[in-house]
């Protein structure tokens, strides 16, 4: 309505952009972010941004995973003329890496910082980049640390002491929440292509500009065919877990089909349109369903309503609903650690997923499960999670699968991330008429 607030937009910047980088067989060697600097600069005053200074030298850094760093030096170094002027080092001695969640503001940094949105997606936050070059010229004399601590970790610590007043650290998060929003990255993405890993949505590939190694494959799969499995995150659960809600309404949507749901239907979200056939989640709201799913979240103390007085007089049967709930909490609590301890011990990278009721493969893991959660990134046939034509080949809520050497049956809960469009049904890209 008109009485609603303006939604405040991202402030992306061009001196940070999300890229991949190919073979020559149009696979990928590894995702990056790349950033614009001026040789020398120090901080977000010296950042490069449009219009250019043609005198003034420039330099890319490069923010790869380091599972790909080495890789990508190698592949970089292969391609580079003899009498280039171009030079490429390894500076990652030089430069730690962080990220911050929580604030979409990423202006104003000190000297010896540069930082910018996430240019993949705002929920992976901000990236901070610490460049000072003092900081790894210290062997000692330092408040943090002694002499012999390793220069990413004082920077790393210098880092958190100017940050605590603001955002307390948790080392680790960044994984698991870009887990949990379906991205994967460096080595995860080696040897596939750039539209079944999703680079397309996350602004790393571009369709308009010119010749660059790898295109032939990457624009024939954009303009023709079918994109019939992409990468995205699947929760797993016991074969006996109760389906969560957004799982129960898209097997109706997919069982029934979207010509059957009507306007009037009760699955109708305004406007005429319906949910699309999977969850679209993001990443906290993954982060909460793992955690009930889990026994993380404790219910809430029971109020009663009538008065001190009624609560006395039914204290004994308090206690004893209070007790049950604590047993089935631990219970949870226990079956969902030993399912966290099956879930890791088969689902490593490379492992198949073999859909029992006929015995294919319907997908291939690539990231080991998040921490703490039984979400994993797989590479999945569209058609057996409903996003790609055939009404014989919808998710089913019953579905029982296996993943690599294991034996025992579990269950896959399929997710879209909130970063993802609306895929087209006939061939597996973005629905242009929805975007």
């Amino acid at each position: 309505s008109d009485a609603m607030e303006p939604v405040v937009p991202v402030n992306f910047t061009s001196k940070m952009r999300s890229a991949c980088f190919l073979d020559h067989r149009g696979r990928i060697v590894t995702d990056a972010l790349l950033w614009k600097r001026p040789v020398g600069a120090d901080n977000d005053d010296d950042i490069i941004e449009p219009p250019i200074d043609a005198n003034k030298e420039v330099e890319y850094l490069i923010d790869v995973p380091g599972d790909a760093a080495d890789t990508l030096l190698s592949h970089l170094k292969k391609y580079k003329l003899r009498r280039s002027r171009v030079k490429i080092s390894d500076r990652s001695g030089d430069v730690s890496v962080h990220a911050v969640y929580g604030t979409l503001n990423a202006e104003g940094t000190p000297p010896g910082y540069v930082a910018a949105i996430d240019p993949r997606h705002p929920s992976l936050g901000m990236r901070v980049l610490s460049t000072g070059g003092d900081t790894s010229d210290e062997k000692g004399n330092n408040d943090n640390g002694g002499d012999d601590i390793d220069a990413h970790e004082r920077r790393r610590r210098d880092f958190e002491t100017m940050m605590s007043g603001y955002f307390p650290p948790s080392n680790g998060t960044y994984g698991v929440i870009r887990k949990l929003a379906g991205v994967a990255e460096g080595s995860e993405l080696t040897g596939k292509t750039a539209l079944e890993c999703n680079q397309e949505f996350l602004n790393a590939v571009s369709f308009s500009k010119g010749c660059y190694l790898g295109q032939e494959l990457t624009a024939r799969a954009h303009h023709t065919g079918a994109i019939r499995k992409r990468v995205m995150p699947i929760i797993v659960v016991d074969v006996n877990t109760e389906i969560p809600r957004p799982w129960m309404m898209a097997h109706m949507i997919q069982e029934m089909g979207p010509d059957a749901i009507g306007p009037d239907s009760f699955l109708d979200v305004g406007d005429g349109d319906i949910p699309p056939p999977l969850p679209k989640i993001s990443a906290p709201g993954a982060g909460g369903i793992v955690a009930m799913l889990m026994g993380s979240v404790l219910p809430l103390p029971k109020e009663d309503a009538e008065g001190e007085g009624a609560e006395q007089s039914d204290s004994s049967a308090t206690v004893t609903a209070t007790a049950e709930g604590s047993e089935k909490v631990a219970k949870l609590q226990k079956d969902g650690e030993i399912l966290m301890d099956e879930v890791a011990a088969v689902a490593v990278p490379g492992a198949k997923i073999v859909d029992k009721k006929d015995g294919k493969t319907i997908g291939k893991v690539i990231s080991a499960p998040a921490p703490g959660t039984t979400v994993i990134l797989a590479q999945m046939r569209l058609d057996r999670v409903g996003l790609l034509g055939g009404d014989d080949q919808q998710w089913s809520r019953t579905n029982r699968i296996l993943i690599g050497d294991g034996t025992k049956e579990l269950r896959y809960l399929p997710y879209m991330p909130l970063w993802w469009p609306d895929i087209d049904p006939e061939s597996g890209k973005e629905n242009i008429e929805k975007g």
